[in-house]
């Protein structure tokens, strides 16, 4: 029987690796919540805000009463996030009594008589998937035979409209071949303004990771959009997807490094690749890639995600209130909730951005976590400093990344240290890497 004190440090560090592992690889990932105790690991699995990535991987590793109490967490409701009907609610399903009729004229036989082979699936999902996922589940509800690999020629010969991708993902219990499969093709009009759905289901129901979502989906410039979406008023991120999709896509595009003239390459070389995201950082770092088709016409969702997702040298101005603001982030006020109400006003007057926070905020652990300078707000898109979250959670991918790269040893000592250390997220990784102790602790 672990003792009290036992049960607080299980507690605390599970709650740290929640916040380290919103940053770090897939197969850190994995190995990370492969050296955890029992008990830590049951506290991980219970995290209020576990990332989707996170709960997917530990859906497909860990062992059953893990994923049992992953699937009792009211956060996660059996999902990487909240939002999302579960499958029973979709296998009750039934096909409206006003669909048949036309389903029967297309068909030129009942529907209900004989399942549907695969030839007829494809053709009713790529006919009725242009206007949302609703007919296509519809259809699904009916009985049918599904053959993944006959589906996945198909949508590589012609790609299934994105309604109907959406609802595969949704209903169908499809292997991960098939699954990535399904997002490698683009929809096939150009111009299907629900194109991102499918992605974002992907994620949010647990078929992918974002880093996998990362590496299968095509072509690349949709990618790079996805890493930071335009607003409209359609199935989006939430906060928490939108700042793991833009980590993946920033890791993929490390190798670009801070030098603007890749940059430009990419941009310049992005609308007209039909490859993933990784596929053309590699050809435009190593320099072989043909000269773009002139004929392309100008993205302005790529430019702007591209512009975001970009190395940037700019600060905020404020001269000696912005410096008495960086020096307020290390000394604690009276009160969280008077702590809160500071950095806020500092967001509010641009004396502050989110990577301001991480960089000098202390202890390190609370300036991972944004519900320590933001406040708690019981919401799946919580905080309303959406800029300063995400420019908060990049500037973090950068300073862990660089400082631990892919190494599991690395990210395992930093998640040891992270829960006593009462310096900066800089402070910590410099003794982490270095040695030493440079906590600042009396």
């Amino acid at each position: 029987m672990p003792t009290a004190e036992q049960d607080r440090t299980s507690r605390r560090l599970a709650w740290c690796v929640a916040h380290l592992l919103r940053h770090a690889p897939d197969h850190v990932v994995v190995d990370l919540t492969g050296r955890l105790d029992p008990a830590t690991l049951k506290y991980l699995c219970r995290d209020e805000w576990l990332a989707a990535s996170t709960v997917t991987l530990l859906l497909r590793h860990a062992g059953p009463a893990d994923r049992g109490r992953i699937a009792r967490n009211p956060r996660v409701v059996g999902r990487p996030l909240p939002g999302l009907p579960g499958p029973a609610r979709y296998a009750r399903r039934r096909t409206p009594a006003g669909l048949l009729p036309v389903l029967r004229a297309e068909l030129g036989r009942d529907p209900e008589a004989q399942p549907l082979t695969p030839a007829e699936l494809t053709v009713l999902l790529r006919r009725h998937g242009r206007r949302g996922p609703r007919v296509p589940l519809d259809i699904l509800a009916l009985p049918h035979v599904l053959d993944p690999e006959h589906l996945l020629a198909e949508h590589s010969r012609r790609p299934l409209p994105a309604g109907s991708v959406e609802a595969l993902l949704l209903v169908a219990d499809l292997p991960m071949e098939t699954a990535t499969g399904l997002l490698a093709a683009a929809p096939a009009a150009a111009q299907e303004r629900s194109w991102h759905r499918p992605a974002v289901r992907a994620v949010r129901m647990g078929r992918l990771t974002h880093e996998e979502l990362v590496a299968h989906v095509a072509p690349a410039h949709r990618t790079l959009v996805l890493g930071h979406l335009p607003a409209r008023r359609s199935l989006r991120w939430t906060l928490p997807e939108q700042a793991g999709m833009q980590t993946a896509v920033l890791r993929a595009l490390r190798p670009l490094g801070d030098d603007p003239r890749l940059w430009a390459e990419l941009l310049r070389h992005a609308p007209g690749r039909p490859g993933p995201l990784p596929e053309l950082v590699a050809g435009v770092v190593g320099g072989i890639l043909p000269a773009p088709d002139g004929a392309q016409q100008p993205d302005p969702d790529l430019a702007r995600a591209v512009r975001h997702l970009a190395p940037t040298a700019s600060e905020p101005t404020g001269g000696v209130e912005r410096e008495l603001a960086l020096a307020s982030l290390a000394v604690p006020m009276e009160s969280v909730e008077e702590d809160i109400r500071w950095v806020r006003d500092c967001l509010d007057r641009g004396l502050l951005t989110g990577v301001d926070v991480v960089r000098h905020k202390l202890p390190a652990c609370w300036a991972l976590d944004e519900d320590h300078w933001l406040g708690d707000v019981d919401h799946p898109d919580r905080h309303d400093h959406a800029g300063a979250v995400l420019a908060a959670h990049a500037e973090a991918y950068r300073l862990l990344t660089a400082a631990l790269g892919e190494d599991p040893d690395a990210w395992w000592r930093t998640a040891r240290t992270l829960p006593d250390f009462a310096g900066t997220l800089p402070h910590l990784l410099l003794r982490v890497t270095e040695g030493g102790s440079v906590s600042g602790r009396p």
